[in-house]
């Protein structure tokens, strides 16, 4: 459901993978900074005890409080502010998923402070990626990149075929 935002929610595929990178492990606090309509907020909420979601655009956070609610996910905070200035409050962090940031650098500096555990970030656009990879490494907790591209069946003629979604990169960075 990508309920009219832009930029769309992370694809069940991405967010699988997402989740399974960032090692939530159970009773942690985790950030989703950009959290758009909650997707990944909600998916971590089942195994952390605290989520902290993120966004500046007052309508992702109506989004993200209804899919919240929705789930009966009642650890998450939702929170409409710059994710540099809420997350210099938000306290220790086991993990942070980074699903759009203006301030990129700003934000991983942050985080690069409050997190003990993993850091993912969802890039769409090759410059998003140029600068995770670069902000990270400059960080020192750079520690890979992954390629997903998903395809979907759709019916052509009377066989089926697979129509490719845009390609993201997850950039993984750890701090110890």
């Amino acid at each position: 459901m990508d309920r009219g935002l832009s930029g769309g929610p992370t694809q069940d595929e991405v967010a699988a993978v997402a989740l399974w990178h960032l090692g939530i492990v159970p009773g942690c606090a985790v950030a989703d900074v950009g959290c758009g309509t909650g997707k990944i907020a909600v998916a971590a909420a089942r195994t952390a005890g605290r989520v902290i979601a993120i966004d500046r655009r007052p309508e992702a956070v109506a989004v993200a409080r209804q899919s919240a609610d929705e789930a009966g996910a009642d650890n998450i905070e939702v929170v409409c502010g710059e994710a540099s200035e809420v997350l210099r409050t938000a306290g220790p962090l086991g993990a942070a998923f980074v699903g759009g940031s203006r301030d990129l650098e700003e934000v991983l500096g942050v985080l690069a402070r409050t997190v003990r555990g993993r850091i993912v970030v969802d890039c769409v656009l090759l410059e998003s990626l140029e600068r995770a990879v670069k902000e990270m490494q400059r960080l020192g907790i750079f520690r890979e990149a992954v390629s997903l591209q998903v395809a979907r069946t759709r019916p052509l003629g009377t066989g089926l075929m697979f129509r490719p979604a845009n390609p993201v990169w997850l950039v993984i960075g750890e701090v110890a």
